[in-house]
């Protein structure tokens, strides 16, 4: 099978499986929302962060909110999804960013978007995906595991995936890949105890294949 079918193969399998439909797992109600939901995600879970933003965003309902906060409240009001102190600092320099240079807009262009404080590559395209429907691929730990798995990509650095997979995705699969992969990583290729008796993906995994053979191998 060549590569060009092998991962046109795969792409089908992921839309037979999961929805084609962009789904955002950091909830929010508009850009700012999403800009800070995404800082927060940093090492944590998405779950975790919606849970904190239930009520961050009903204590501060503007970007102006959050660049008058002091700090150490703000510290104290993330603190549950970690790194609170970076995260607390990168988020009131972010929002005052955005009300200095951007009047009060999160902006849509990606070198815009990382300089902003807290904010990389994986922010900006979740923001640019999301928000602004440009084709954007979002590296996650999901989308790194199973990428590197599946043949994709040989490498560990986020930016350096990103660049890969943009060069043999279609650009219509850009922003679902990420979700589609994210749904598979959390469904059945899990990082500790990946389903592997279960996954469609199987044929096209060469970490799982390799596992297969060698529990085949013990077995004779």
């Amino acid at each position: 099978m060549t590569d060009n079918k092998r991962l046109k193969r795969i792409l089908n399998l992921l839309d037979e499986h999961y929805p084609k439909d962009i789904k955002c797992y950091l909830d929010h109600e508009n850009p700012w929302q999403l800009l800070v939901a995404t800082i927060l995600s940093a090492q944590c879970t998405d779950d975790r962060v919606n849970i904190v933003t239930k009520d961050l965003f009903k204590k501060y309902t503007s970007i102006k909110d959050f660049a008058e906060v002091e700090q150490e409240e703000l510290e104290q009001d993330i603190r549950s999804t970690g790194f609170y102190r970076n995260k607390a600092k990168n988020i009131i320099a972010c929002c005052r960013a955005l009300l200095v240079d951007h009047d009060g807009h999160v902006p849509k262009d990606i070198e815009d978007l990382v300089k902003l404080a807290g904010v990389g590559r994986k922010t900006a395209n979740v923001i640019r995906g999301n928000i602004y429907d440009i084709p954007s691929i979002v590296v996650d730990t999901h989308v790194k595991r199973i990428s590197k798995k599946l043949g994709l990509t040989p490498y560990d650095d986020p930016v350096k995936i990103e660049f890969d997979l943009m060069k043999i995705l279609p650009k219509e699969h850009w922003i679902r890949y990420n979700t589609q992969v994210i749904a598979h990583g959390r469904a059945i290729c899990t990082a500790r105890s990946p389903k592997c008796e279960r996954c469609f993906l199987l044929p096209y995994c060469k970490t799982g294949l390799m596992d297969r053979m060698d529990v085949l191998g013990n077995e004779k």
